[in-house]
């Protein structure tokens, strides 16, 4: 049983009249009468009563058609499900975080997603970008938000987000009162660092930054949250660099300096396996690069022009 001819069946029995039928349906009225007398033999009953002056429906005409009715909006909703499965719109979505995402970039990233994807079923895990990479690997993850990774052949890596980085310092520290410093100017004090083994890029651009200021930092204490570095440094165990969206953690005995130093910053990049076609995955990343390219200037976007090939 075809699905044409259950369309073509409705349209007469809510018609009632073969020639209306027809201009409803944009098509000739011998083909309707064929297209209902073959339902008719297929079915194997007479659905319609026809006269000179009128059409009306058969006992079996009137069963059928309430079949008919189900039928075609089951058809209608599988077909739709599948267009907003195609574009991205159905189905769930696995994302991970980085911490020192949650203050920004995710509240004005999420509250999009469910507006343009609401049926798409959205489970959110913090993780730091190393376990980001293995979580991905394994298939636990379908897109990350990290921070600071280098191109990788396994990945596509897309720049979202760039931000100064801050000097992190103690409430009493000697330049506590200053609009902004020089990196330099820390070289004797201790630091409060995330781990090289937790995140390797985090940790190394903060050292690359201070060898370029003429100094390696001593690192007095490692700390796998930047939540917990400003905790550190605010109890006075040592200073550290963070990111900007960062600072606004500041709680009472911290406080948050700009640095001059070129190059300083940090960048929120958005990653997924390397030839992930799958429409929720490419409609997330379309949307996380518009959203946070409206940031820019305040927070420089790099997505319309360092975007590494996704």
């Amino acid at each position: 049983m075809e699905l044409r001819h259950l369309r073509y069946f409705v349209a007469v029995a809510e018609e009632l009249h073969f020639g209306r039928a027809a201009q409803r349906l944009h098509l000739a009225q011998p083909p309707l009468s064929q297209a209902i007398k073959q339902l008719e033999a297929e079915v194997g009953a007479t659905l319609l009563e026809r006269s000179s002056r009128h059409v009306a429906l058969t006992d079996a005409g009137r069963v059928l058609l309430d079949h008919a009715r189900t039928t075609l909006s089951h058809a209608e909703g599988t077909i739709t499900a599948v267009h907003r499965a195609a574009n991205g719109l159905e189905g769930e979505l696995h994302l991970g975080f980085v911490t020192s995402a949650a203050s920004e970039v995710l509240p004005r990233l999420l509250p999009r997603q469910r507006a343009q994807a609401p049926s798409v079923a959205l489970h959110l895990t913090e993780r730091t970008t190393r376990d980001q990479l293995d979580a991905l690997a394994r298939g636990h993850l379908d897109v990350g938000l990290g921070r600071d990774l280098e191109r990788r052949s396994d990945l596509a890596v897309t720049p979202l987000r760039r931000e100064p980085l801050v000097a992190a310092l103690p409430a009493e520290h000697r330049l506590a009162g200053r609009r902004a410093l020089r990196l330099a100017e820390l070289a004797d004090d201790p630091f409060v660092l995330l781990p090289t083994l937790a995140a390797p890029r985090g940790r190394g651009l903060v050292t690359a930054l201070c060898a370029r200021a003429g100094f390696e930092p001593q690192v007095t204490q490692e700390a796998l949250q930047y939540t917990t570095i400003l905790a550190l440094v605010a109890g006075g165990v040592g200073v550290s660099l963070v990111p900007r969206a960062v600072a606004r953690w500041q709680s009472e005995g911290l406080t948050c300096v700009p640095v001059r130093d070129a190059g300083a910053t940090s960048t929120v990049v958005l990653l997924h396996r390397a030839g992930d076609q799958r429409p929720a995955v490419r409609a997330f990343a379309d949307l996380a690069v518009a959203t946070l390219a409206e940031d820019a200037p305040a927070a420089q976007s790099p997505a319309a022009d360092t975007a590494i090939a996704r």
